[in-house]
């Protein structure tokens, strides 16, 4: 079976963004979480939370936890389209009307095609 580990990068990177937008500092986001502020430092500096935390964040977040678990593997896998991986979580929302979610679908599609375009053949 293969190791998998939570990324912790990227379940801080989702606090950090969600806690801008609710306009809280890292000490409230502790206290909403019931967590204490060391909780969240360690996790910025890249230490694993445990299973209470974990589930405490992703619950907050509204995010699936298996939206932060990363396998050894993962990174010989092929990424999916960035796009067709939101399409389905922009569409769902209700505070966005389906124009709004095209607008948004035809920006990161532009994002992502100039991103790509930048980069070296060798790194594409």
């Amino acid at each position: 079976m293969a190791s998998t580990s939570i990324d912790v990068a990227s379940l801080h990177a989702a606090l950090d963004a969600a806690r801008n937008s609710k306009e809280l500092s890292w000490r409230q986001l502790a206290g909403v979480l019931d967590l204490s502020p060391s909780t969240l430092s360690r996790l910025a500096n890249g230490y694993t939370p445990d299973a209470t935390a974990f589930t405490s964040m992703v619950t907050w977040l509204n995010i699936a936890a298996e939206n932060f678990i990363k396998s050894e593997n993962q990174e010989e896998r092929e990424e999916p389209d960035l796009v067709a991986s939101l399409a389905p979580l922009l569409r769902a929302r209700k505070d966005l009307k389906p124009q709004d979610v095209d607008h948004l679908e035809e920006l990161i599609s532009s994002a992502v095609r100039r991103f790509h375009n930048d980069r070296p053949a060798r790194e594409r």
